[in-house]
């Protein structure tokens, strides 16, 4: 049976245990709920779980129960929130009601009262789900969605098959608003390995692209239609270093769609543009973005202008596709796929050559088209080639099997310096975070936004690599440096609200609160011990 998840934020345990124990929850459809000390905790313990209901105390420490709920409602629209709390004011009712609260209920808890509000909430999450899966709905809106010639329209133009005047025609005839400045494509990508019961890839795409229909198309006056299999959305901005915003909000989309559509999505972000006709590169920069799920990992966004700032993504429509493919995976870290293209293009192309002249032109295309790659990438050619002779004079001399493996040679060691370049690139965006935080953790409003400002990318991307190579969210690694400082400045006998302040804690409370988190006991405590 699939249980729907609760989250309990109390700041009095005695009184969350009393309602944990009082209701048989499995019998109702949830989970036991799990329990979160005070607002802050309730915060942290919501991003990792998703829950599908959140009951909160009104009156909390560091982060009280509207305050919770205004973050999580902005983070997850549809989670249910209801409060509990011992007091009957009016400004209580009225503020629940605006962050629309299902219930608001006095202590002590009634457990006759709790159930039948919970079940009236499993009834409501049932019906949305249903909603949401219901594949005849799901269909009539596939059938009702936007019309053909502006798919077709949509189409051509990210596969660069328009004239630039055709573009300006056909605007103005299927109605279709694109004043720009700015442009930039986006491709979700849903995953075919995890697909919900009683639902098929292509209803379960439908279902993810309603969702960002939902949340992305007012304030990006994006367009959305369908290519090879995936959603394309088409972004207007005002200037291209809202990118980064855009970022964001496709990666608060993947999460949506794991909690309300049960689907695993990536969204791939491609380069922005200041003209349509230039929409193409960056729609082949949002495949390519895609396609780095299996470095980055699945479920987030990833915008190539962060993964592969060097890298060029001008499109490869007139190279043959199974070079286009070589290259695709001299970006991959997978040696064995970049063998297998590399066969199946040699084995392909060089049967095309009727006689020598028409072999050395093969040739020469193909070695063009590597210093061309090795230049968009802007790797060192002559750490690429190795080789002091000429090098057309002897790939002409080679066999189709000596072909292959000198072209097997030079795509691996690309593909090995390509690996090592963003290592050595992310392993210096890392360093220079760590730096400005050693630097400035005595700043109240150093957060993840703020660094994200001062390195120039988006939260979704920076997350993602300073975890993966520090093993530390950014949050705890700020903890840990201020608790550091925390302890050398307690040593010297410094007073615990002036400690506080010094690392970037206002509220002396809550910095005792992460102390003793952090250590397990007090900076009071901790003072007393040392003298």
């Amino acid at each position: 049976m699939n249980r729907y998840s609760v989250l309990l934020a109390d700041d009095e345990q005695e009184v969350a245990d009393a309602i944990i124990h009082k209701i048989d929850w499995e019998s109702i459809g949830f989970s036991v709920p799990t329990y979160a000390a005070n607002g802050l905790d309730a915060l942290d313990r919501a991003e990792e779980s998703q829950p599908d209901v959140v009951m909160t105390d009104i009156k909390m420490p560091y982060v009280d129960g509207l305050q919770l709920s205004r973050y999580l409602k902005d983070m997850y629209p549809n989670i249910r929130i209801v409060f509990f709390s011992g007091f009957d004011e009016f400004e209580y009712v009225k503020e629940a009601i605006h962050v629309q609260a299902e219930e608001y209920i006095l202590k002590p808890v009634d457990a006759e009262e709790l159930k039948a509000i919970f079940i009236k909430i499993k009834d409501s999450l049932d019906k949305e789900r249903e909603a949401k899966q219901n594949v005849k709905l799901l269909e009539t809106y596939y059938q009702e969605s936007l019309p053909v010639l502006q798919e077709n329209f949509f189409s051509s133009l990210v596969e660069g098959k328009m004239r630039p005047e055709e573009v300006a025609k056909n605007i103005q005839d299927y109605q279709i608003d694109l004043h720009g400045p700015c442009y930039c494509a986006a491709v979700i990508h849903t995953s075919s390995k995890h697909i919900p019961a009683g639902i098929t890839l292509m209803l379960l795409g439908v279902s993810v692209r309603k969702l960002a229909e939902e949340r992305l198309d007012a304030k990006w006056n994006a367009k959305f239609f369908s290519n090879l299999g995936n959603t394309v959305i088409l972004a207007q901005m005002d200037d291209p270093a809202s990118v980064k915003k855009l970022t964001d909000d496709c990666d608060v989309l993947c999460r949506l769609a794991r909690s309300v559509c049960k689907a695993v999505v990536t969204v791939g972000i491609g380069p922005v543009c200041d003209d349509l006709s230039e929409i193409d590169s960056s729609y082949t920069g949002a495949l390519s973005a895609v396609s780095y799920r299996v470095l980055y990992g699945t479920g987030r966004a990833i915008n190539i202008a962060e993964i592969a700032p060097s890298e060029t993504s001008a499109p490869y429509r007139n190279e043959q596709d199974q070079l286009a493919q070589v290259f695709k995976e001299v970006r991959m870290n997978d040696a064995a796929s970049l063998k297998k293209a590399i066969h199946e293009y040699i084995t392909s192309s060089a049967a095309n050559y009727a006689n020598i002249q028409e072999y050395h032109v093969y040739v020469m295309g193909l070695i063009s088209e590597l210093y061309q790659f090795t230049k968009n990438t802007q790797l060192d050619a002559d750490q690429v080639f190795q080789s002091s002779e000429d090098i057309l004079q002897t790939v002409q001399k080679m066999e189709k099997d000596e072909l292959e493996i000198w072209l097997s040679e030079i795509c691996l060691r690309m593909q090995t310096m390509l690996k090592e370049k963003r290592k050595n690139t992310t392993k210096t965006f890392v360093t220079k975070a760590q730096d400005y935080v050693n630097e400035n953790y005595s700043d109240i409003d150093l957060n993840v936004d703020k660094i994200c400002a001062y390195l120039g990318v988006s939260s979704a991307y920076f997350s993602t690599v300073f975890k993966k190579e520090t093993g530390k969210s950014f949050t705890n690694f700020l903890t840990d440096i201020r608790m550091k400082n925390a302890v050398t400045l307690l040593d010297r006998d410094e007073k615990t609200y002036v400690v506080a302040e010094k690392v970037g804690y206002g509220d002396p409370n809550y910095f005792s609160y992460v102390f003793k988190k952090q250590f397990g006991i007090s900076p009071s405590k901790y003072k007393n011990g040392k003298s």
